[in-house]
């Protein structure tokens, strides 16, 4: 599936990751299936599109996939933008939060492009127990690694219900375990080192700039997903009803008008707590 969402971009594929809930399934039909797909230049993968510039100003676009009987969406990113986006450099959360989790690369196009890949993808864990540990009192890494993930859930919109962020640790406590040493370490963080108040004031400021950081840009993402991803509206409700057990039934003239139903649903999620 990886080499066939490879060959839709010849010019420009450098990698392909499989991340996601997915992973701890074996029965995936039905189910959503998540890729990042890296290439070497959004010019090289688009040509002349407006694409260019939106996957640009606000990575990564996103688009649905069909392969084999099985469904996915996919999030174009370029190699700079993901080692960029994986590290400490930026308010925004959302890649280095997903790639601290567990993660695949399942397709590249040659050694250098693994090689890229594997090292953008190193530098997520070290980047989530950085930004979390001003905020961190304990000395258990297992528990950072929680603290760190409950901070970046409440950074962006998600659809996740209260206390998944805490599951993510639960769900694999070995690789966790077995992952704290060498990315304690990157980050060049001690545990048995107490954390001062400025670190903690300087900490907490900067994740309320990431909080209000990421909720804006979700919302941007989610109208500029209603250009680029067909039967985006329909994904949100499915998503949204899966994780939150809501019943949210789109209606025709919202698939006719994504955008414009995507801002309306906003409101009455955040009321029932469907998105925190």
């Amino acid at each position: 599936m990886a080499a066939a969402l490879a060959a839709l971009y010849p010019r420009a594929a450098r990698a392909v990751l499989f991340y996601g809930s997915c992973l701890r399934e074996r029965q995936l039909d039905g189910l959503m299936l998540d890729f990042y797909l890296i290439v070497s230049d959004y010019a090289v993968a688009y040509g002349k599109s407006w694409m260019v510039s939106a996957n640009r100003l606000i990575p990564p676009n996103v688009f649905p996939f069909q392969h084999e009987g099985l469904v996915a969406k996919y999030a174009v990113l370029s190699e700079a933008d993901f080692h960029r986006l994986n590290g400490p450099e930026t308010l925004s959360v959302s890649v280095w939060a997903r790639f601290a989790q567990p993660s695949r690369l399942v397709w590249s196009a040659d050694t250098r492009a693994s090689q890229a890949a594997v090292a953008s993808v190193a530098r997520a864990a070290p980047t989530l127990l950085m930004a979390a540990r001003p905020l961190f009192a304990g000395t258990d890494p297992l528990d950072l690694w929680r603290l760190g993930f409950q901070l970046t859930y409440g950074a962006e919109l998600r659809s996740e219900r209260k206390g998944r962020a805490a599951s993510v640790v639960e769900a694999d406590p070995e690789r966790y375990a077995r992952f704290s040493g060498p990315a304690l370490s990157a980050a060049g963080i001690l545990l048995d080192q107490e954390v001062s108040a400025a670190e903690r004031g300087r900490g907490l400021r900067r994740w309320a700039r990431m909080r209000r950081a990421g909720k804006a840009l979700t919302v941007v993402r989610l109208m500029k997903a209603s250009g680029t991803y067909a039967g985006g509206i329909d994904y949100l409700a499915w998503k949204i009803n899966r994780h939150a057990g809501t019943e949210i039934a789109i209606k025709p003239w919202q698939r006719r008008w994504p955008l414009v139903a995507a801002l309306t649903l906003l409101p009455k999620l955040l009321r029932r707590g469907a998105i925190r």
